[in-house]
């Protein structure tokens, strides 16, 4: 679907509409590609192309470079919570033949991967990136296109994050359909483009996540691009703990710091403490629970800063 001429998208990859130039942006990482970039936009889904070849290090150098992120430790109950509510948007765990398949795509350390097992998933990832994983998991080390898994052999794929990271999104899909059981299910999350955290906030958008964000879904642009993969959607969800909070504040914030996303890449080793950006955090801190309860409040009006879509493979 994605058709590029010297690294610049043609078309959209969402839905196919035709692009016309829209904003020049900020990298969100420091030292990792050009320091600005260009977007284009659908004209009929909205959703955005970032233009040029992609970074060939951008998944493995700054906040993706592996290691131990600072209060892991601390952040432990948190993350369960959010991986309890994944597994709550692909239903229960069994069916009556025994433990369902489950492959996580784009599974990262693995975490996810560990607590679809804990729930009674037969579950396995994938990830092509040489970030550091639990060796115990058997991640299989590569990309959606080259895993190889049989068709037919799997009942549900979680795609958490990663559709944003990909230039040619269908081909993924294409892959992903085979594998899928028919009737099988598919749980996506991707940023919203058409959130109000990413309407406040323009270029200084926590999920922009430049240079490694690729395409810039709208909810419209992400569900055109299921059902053109032959997906039915079934439900689409805004009311994400994992992301959409911490995103609003953050993407608020990055409004005054000097750098984009400055706590976020301070926990993940990516960032000076000795910087005026932390204070600046620091005195934002009291303001969290605003941003949360604003976030709320774009959630109930279908305008998430993340957006979990659930298909199933028709």
């Amino acid at each position: 679907m994605l058709a590029r001429v010297d690294g610049a998208a043609r078309v959209c990859p969402a839905c196919g509409g035709p692009l016309s130039p829209w904003r020049t942006v900020e990298s969100s990482e420091v030292g990792l590609g050009p320091a600005s970039l260009d977007l284009a936009r659908c004209v009929r889904c909205g959703s955005a192309v970032t233009l040029g070849a992609p970074v060939a290090e951008a998944h493995r150098a700054g906040a993706y470079g592996g290691g131990r992120p600072r209060a892991a430790r601390l952040a432990t109950p948190l993350l369960t919570r959010f991986d309890r509510q994944r597994l709550g948007l692909i239903g229960p765990a069994r069916s009556p033949g025994g433990p369902r398949r489950l492959v996580d795509a784009g599974a990262g350390r693995g975490r996810f991967v560990a607590a679809a097992r804990a729930a009674g998933f037969d579950a396995v990832g994938i990830e092509p990136s040489l970030r550091a994983v639990d060796p115990t998991l058997g991640l299989i080390p590569a990309t959606i296109e080259a895993a190889g898994l049989a068709s037919g052999s799997v009942d549900v794929v979680t795609l958490w994050h990663v559709l944003e990271h990909l230039d040619d999104p269908g081909m993924a899909l294409a892959a992903i359909w085979d594998w899928l059981v028919p009737g099988g299910l598919l749980l996506v999350g991707v940023p919203n483009l058409s959130s109000w955290q990413a309407r406040l906030t323009g270029g200084r958008w926590y999920h922009l996540d430049m240079p490694r964000h690729r395409v810039h879904y709208t909810v419209a642009g992400v569900t055109a691009l299921l059902g053109a993969a032959g997906f039915e959607v079934v439900e689409v969800e805004h009311r994400l703990l994992e992301q959409n909070p911490y995103g609003m504040w953050q993407s608020l914030v990055s409004l005054g710091t000097r750098r984009i996303s400055y706590l976020y890449n301070l926990l993940k080793r990516n960032a000076p403490l000795e910087s005026a950006d932390l204070l600046l955090t620091v005195a934002a801190l009291p303001w969290l629970p605003v941003a949360v309860a604003f976030e709320r409040l774009a959630a109930r009006r279908g305008a998430g800063g993340t957006v979990a879509v659930l298909a199933r493979r028709v």
